[in-house]
């Protein structure tokens, strides 16, 4: 959205807003929550894509059989409670009584089985359990039954996993679509109905209470575990790309909460007594070049390799928070900092001065031949856009051929699904970021695969036989410190087949208006928040 428009548009909603009377302003303020997300929400099946700002709300819209805690623990959330049989092969999961859909429909078993299907075949974790699993039926209106092949602890936490594509259960109806082929209804069960009536592609999005949801009665609310009480009648989210115009709609209160504030700006904010600035996820951003490992030059390992050890990840830190060390952490390797999967073997190539001419020289030596290198960067996030710019002055220091395609974040995403070679509209790398509690460990960190071009790969399409022989040796690892030492493994490994360039880890701050209660941990949710 453009300023004058936005500007235009905000003084005609001032001028209504004065023709109605004080204590209709009032009420209205006291049910409605005015959002400033991320970024524009391009695609809303939950299934769909990996986009934060799909999983965002999705949640607000859709159910998940479990939720986690602070503590990344599974907790029950649309099931009453599971039972384990047969040495682990044998689990019966209880839906609790009185779900409905948002079309006024039972939420039945056989809706949550079909919509388990469908996530699986778009998610690595989901994936993983599917492998695992003989049967996955509903005997009945209540139960959902798993047969395994093997043993599958981490079925709760695939089931309630917040990393996108999140575990999101529908109607039979819509699971049964093909999971390559977005909906087109947007029905689920959670605390709040998408009103596609109102969506303004590009700007606004809105959402009105379910008022037949009915939250766990136990539990505490952390995360998306516990109950989920829809305190605000409405939420409306308007899409505002240029900061400024954000910081000063929540500082007049014309907004009530900015999701991703920049980092300039947060000194100002905090000095505003009515506003809050918090980091909502200590897990932080860790941040990622990824590259097409089928189109030349990046199908090349060697060249991948030479890429990965020209970055200095504090350069990329920088541009994004400044010169403050402690919004960001590096050396960043394969899984997030100061976690127990962590390790900093190898990381030493990430810092230090870095010689062009050497490093120009070993490109020509691995067999870059001066191709062009199409950099897609979504210059409609911020953050993004600071890491592009890095990218691309490092690449050229290197002597890369580098097309520095200025895009946004729902074009991004579409092209980079496109395996065709550049000239034909494909693309050579993009930067993205994910929030740390995807990169834990390998069940859900699909840059880390390298399953090729599968159905369930991640754009960029690395392969690496060893990677996913180290990734289910990981699933059957009896303990800790065998785990541990598989990721160390994979790190090592992740060096030689580089199926993307870490760029560091950063905090990502979030304001709201002082008056504005019970913002959970985590990513936005909007339940329990209120106001007063």
């Amino acid at each position: 959205m453009k300023r004058r428009s936005f500007l235009a548009t905000a003084a005609a909603t001032a001028t209504a807003g004065a023709a109605l009377a004080p204590a209709v302003v009032r009420a209205q303020k006291q049910t409605t929550l005015k959002f400033i997300p991320q970024i524009d929400l391009a695609f809303l099946d939950p299934h769909f894509t990996t986009a934060y700002i799909t999983r965002n709300h999705s949640y607000m819209v859709f159910d998940t059989l479990y939720g986690v805690d602070g503590s990344y623990k599974p907790q029950p959330q649309m099931v009453q409670g599971h039972t384990v049989e047969n040495d682990g092969k044998l689990w019966k999961l209880t839906l609790r009584d009185g779900m409905t859909w948002h079309d006024g429909e039972k939420v039945l078993a056989r809706d949550c089985t079909a919509s388990i299907k469908r996530w699986a075949k778009r998610d690595s974790l989901g994936d993983a359990l599917m492998q695992a699993t003989d049967e996955l039926s509903s005997p009945d209106d209540k139960t959902i039954q798993f047969r395994l092949k093997k043993p599958f602890p981490l079925l709760p936490d695939a089931l309630g996993k917040s990393p996108s594509p999140m575990p999101a259960m529908m109607p039979e109806r819509l699971a049964n679509i093909d999971a390559f082929t977005q909906i087109k209804e947007i029905i689920g069960s959670g605390p709040y109905k998408y009103k596609m009536d109102e969506r303004v592609q590009g700007s606004k999005n809105v959402y009105e209470r379910f008022a037949q949801y009915k939250p766990r009665e136990d539990g505490t609310p952390d995360w998306t575990a516990g109950p989920k009480r829809p305190w605000f009648d409405r939420i409306e989210w308007t899409t505002m790309p240029d900061a400024s115009v954000a910081s000063a709609a929540l500082q007049n209160g014309e907004q009530d909460w900015w999701e991703s504030i920049t980092h300039d700006l947060m000194p100002l904010l905090k000095r505003n007594s009515r506003i809050k600035v918090a980091i909502q996820d200590p897990t932080g951003g860790v941040m990622m070049m990824r590259a097409n490992c089928l189109t030349p030059p990046f199908n090349n390992p060697r060249i991948r390799q030479i890429v990965n050890a020209a970055i200095n990840q504090t350069d990329y830190m920088q541009a994004i928070v400044g010169d403050e060390p402690s919004m960001f952490y590096t050396p960043l390797g394969y899984f997030t900092p100061k976690t127990p999967m962590a390790s900093s073997a190898g990381l030493e190539i990430f810092g230090g001065k870095k010689d062009f001419a050497r490093i120009k020289a070993e490109l020509t030596a691995a067999g870059y031949k001066g191709e062009k290198v199409v950099l897609m960067v979504a210059v409609d996030y911020p953050i993004l856009k600071a890491l592009g710019d890095v990218g691309a002055d490092m690449l050229t220091k290197m002597g890369m051929n580098v097309d520095y395609i200025v895009t946004d974040w729902g074009s991004m995403l579409q092209r980079r699904g496109k395996k065709d070679p550049v000239e034909q509209g494909g693309w050579n790398l993009f930067v993205t970021g994910w929030a740390g509690t995807d990169h834990l460990n390998p069940a859900g960190h699909i840059a880390l695969r390298g399953n090729g071009d599968a159905a369930s790969a991640w754009p960029g399409w690395c392969v690496s036989p060893e990677l996913e022989r180290l990734r289910t040796a990981w699933f059957e690892a009896p303990d800790l410190a065998a785990q541990q030492k598989i990721c160390a493994d994979m790190q090592a490994q992740a060096l030689i087949d580089v199926p993307y360039m870490p760029l560091g880890q950063y905090q990502q701050p979030t304001a709201y208006r002082s008056d504005i209660t019970g913002v959970l941990n985590g990513f936005a949710t909007f339940w329990n928040v209120r106001r007063g």
